[in-house]
Order: structure tokens, then sequence, then C-alpha cells
């Protein structure tokens, strides 16, 4: 059985949901909004957005801001509930592009077993400082995995299988802030999981909404790469064993 939900983390992206909203359910998925304690203003607009699609958009709602990653694991707690096998996460603020769903859906009904994470095709608009940034991730990602199997694990557009995240979060905490989508892209390979790498256009809209907090976020960051490095070291014998096998197929 494949039955898909895309699921959207909200905080105070008024301007962007409706027009997001919009163009997701084009695609015939139902969606689940998780309200991250935003303003009363973005509020009102989801309460207005899930009442007008009843039967396709559930909204819940945290009391207070936890961020990102909490806002999407609690989205997959409620995929779980309903009976979703697979959840596409994809951002509040229109910077992924809403018609490469079908393709990505299609990836994880070929491969339900994988995460089909994208990776960024960049237009003009992307700040250079995010471009060099990224790429250090992306050597610590390929240190604390002993691969180069993902292309990019800061892309928040991506489709997981619901139970394997569910028993990753059972045993495991995991980063709930800007800290999520790198720490659980490789926590998931660590458990096994292959990944999908699959291109997808990426834009930066002008008057687009960042909650990304330099101190915080970086220090969050560092101690990922620091907690993943360590545990890497532990897994490392079952790591190379892994690509030794692959390299034999």
């Amino acid at each position: 059985m494949f039955k898909p939900c895309v699921m959207i983390p909200v905080y105070n992206h008024e301007h962007a949901i409706a027009a997001v909203l919009q163009a997701v359910l084009a695609h015939d998925v139902d969606c689940l909004l998780v309200d991250d304690g935003s303003s009363d203003t973005c509020a009102r607009v989801l309460d207005s957005l899930a009442t007008a699609n009843p039967q396709r958009v559930s909204l819940f709602r945290h009391a207070v801001n936890q961020g990102k990653g909490a806002a999407v694991l609690t989205g997959f707690v409620q995929a779980a509930q309903a009976g979703y096998t697979h959840l596409l996460q994809i951002d509040a603020d229109g910077q992924h592009c809403v018609a490469d769903i079908p393709q990505f859906l299609s990836q994880a009904q070929a491969r339900p077993d994988a995460v089909i994470a994208g990776y960024p095709v960049y237009d003009e608009s992307v700040p250079a400082l995010r471009l060099y940034a990224r790429y250090l991730t992306h050597v610590w990602v390929w240190i604390n995995t002993l691969s180069l199997a993902i292309r990019d694990s800061m892309c928040g557009f991506r489709v997981y299988p619901v139970a394997a995240v569910i028993a990753l979060m059972n045993r495991q905490a995991i980063g709930r802030r800007m800290n999520f989508d790198t720490d659980i892209l490789v926590r998931l390979y660590w458990a096994g999981l292959a990944v999908v790498n699959v291109p997808t256009r990426v834009g930066y809209p002008v008057d687009g909404v960042s909650h990304f907090r330099v101190w915080r976020d970086n220090a969050l960051i560092s101690l990922m790469h620091t907690k993943l490095f360590f545990g890497m070291l532990i897994r490392m014998p079952g790591l190379l064993a892994r690509h030794w096998r692959g390299a034999g197929k």
C-alpha cells in the first residue's frame, strides 16, 4: 500500500502559505499543516485554509514555537495515526518547486523503503553565503556517512517512509530546529535506508521570511555535526561493510 501525504511546517508564513497550499492540493494529495506557534495573523490564515478544505487539509498547532524539526516530527506522528505510509515534506515559504511533487511521489512509490531527497538546482536568487555554508555541511555529511550517497542534506523537500521515521523517533532524539533536516537524514542512512537524490529547482523569494537565527542555529548545527561524527566512529565498521557490499554488486 502506498498512501502519501504532504506535510508543511508553518511559522509566520501568512503571505505565502495560501499559494503554496493551493499548488499542493492541485496534485490530488492530502496535506497536513503544522502551525508552529505562529502569530495570530498567520493562525487565522491557517484556520481559514483548513476550513475551506475540510476533506483535504488537516491543521495541527503548537501553542508555542518549538522549531521546524519539532513541527515536522509532529507531522510524522499525525501522519502515522492517520494511516499514511509516506510523508512529503515541503517548506511554506514558496522556495520549493511544487510542480515536482508527482516526480518525488513516483520515486517514493518505486522505492518505498528509501528516502527521496531533493537536491537544489538554484536560480540566480540564491545568496552566495548560503552556498558556501551548505558546502561545509556537505563535507561533514560525507564524513559522517563515509560516503557520497547524500547529495544535499539541507533541502527540506523530500519524501520519507513514515514507519522508518517513527521507529527512529522512538529510539533516538532528533534535532528539533534548523538542525533537523541534516540530522534525520544522516540517522536514517545509518539505519540502513537508501537515499535517492532527485534534482529540484529552488528559489529565494525577495519577500521571503527566514527564521534562521545565526548564533543559536549555527551552534545547534555545530553540536549536531560533533555528535554525528562520534556516532560515525562507533558505526564505522558497519558503514564500511555496507559500502564494501555495495561496491561488490
